[in-house]
């Protein structure tokens, strides 16, 4: 496990000192108005932009739990990325006067109008997985991009001991997936021996998956000793790329975890490391702190949620689908390093 102990220290130093310590230390946000309605009686609104994939499944699990658990109807909308339609969606819900919004952006630059227009209104709103720029909302329960992108960097770069030649995969549709990729170059620039050989940018518009990228980047570099992935989905199509090249020696890290991500981990692909995020326990704490503040109690304003790196080595039983519930991952025995 060195090289997981590698990325366990830039978390303590590195990954906190430019930028999770600023999270981490978040004020607490002013008590709302509380409603006069029992928690049973709550009405919430959720739009998210998808519900078709792992990392969606465990959101909508998360949100659905917690509004069991703790009271309240939950209505869901699902834009399919499609960012006009999420602000439509929202401001259908803000008409409805639900006693609570939650937002988990397409695009949190695309979607800030829309739910700035939400507090304007006076709905209590709460994010998940990502800020909105120029929105004062009541909380934000989201992970550390920028420290995901640097931590994955940092394993490639001790596991190739500071020397070798890689290819990015990036994913710069919205303002919070790119920020992984800020954490990679961050951690790369102090790696002058590490050579960015190939490089290639996904666009949810585009017709080019990134099995077909990682193709391309394999046959015109055949040197490439590592490919850093801003999501599992890519590096699972890297992987699959890898495979079927023939290149055993390439090894491929991604961002997420999951179900299909630890599969692929496990049964000994190129894909060998990903930090996998808590997404269940990220959308209950949004319906937590929004119980909180209908209330009439403070909710901290920013959450930033454990983010464990995993490798095969942690992945010998069975696999791990509930890891991102309160408590499991401890159970599991695997430490937060983010």
């Amino acid at each position: 496990m060195q090289n997981n102990d590698a990325v366990s220290g830039l978390s303590r130093r590195d990954v906190l000192g430019a930028g999770a310590g600023v999270a981490l230390a978040a004020t607490l946000g002013k008590p709302g108005l509380a409603v006069a309605k029992s928690p049973k009686d709550l009405n919430f609104s959720l739009s998210v932009p998808f519900t078709g994939q792992d990392s969606f499944r465990h959101i909508i699990a998360g949100y659905k739990d917690a509004v069991a658990k703790l009271g309240g109807t939950l209505t869901i909308a699902d834009s399919n990325w499609d960012v006009k339609k999420q602000t439509d969606q929202i401001a259908s819900f803000v008409a409805s006067k639900p006693d609570a919004l939650f937002v988990l952006p397409a695009d949190p630059a695309a979607v800030s109008k829309a739910v700035v227009a939400a507090t304007e209104a006076g709905i209590p709103t709460f994010l998940c997985d990502s800020y909105v720029p120029g929105a004062t909302v009541n909380s934000v329960s989201m992970h550390n991009n920028f420290g995901m992108g640097a931590a994955t960097a940092e394993y490639i770069c001790k596991r190739l001991n500071g020397r070798g030649r890689i290819a990015i995969v990036n994913l710069p549709s919205n303002e919070a997936w790119d920020m992984r990729s800020h954490g990679m170059r961050f951690v790369l620039s102090r790696y002058p021996d590490i050579k960015v050989v190939a490089e290639w940018a996904f666009s949810l518009t585009g017709s080019v998956t990134p099995r077909q990228a990682v193709d391309n980047m394999l046959t015109a570099h055949q040197d490439i000793d590592a490919i850093w992935n801003a999501w599992d989905g890519a590096a699972i199509g890297a992987a699959l790329a890898i495979r079927a090249a023939g290149h055993e020696n390439i090894f491929v890290t991604g961002i997420d975890g999951g179900k299909q991500a630890f599969e692929y981990i496990k049964s000994g692909t190129a894909f060998c490391y990903t930090i996998a995020q808590s997404f269940y326990e990220e959308a209950y704490l949004s319906v937590y702190c929004a119980h909180e503040v209908l209330a009439g109690r403070p909710a901290p304003r920013i959450i930033v949620n454990a983010a464990y790196g995993v490798t095969k080595e942690m992945l010998s039983g069975d696999i791990p689908d509930d890891y991102d519930q309160p408590g499991v991952a401890a159970k599991l025995g695997w430490q937060r390093i983010l």
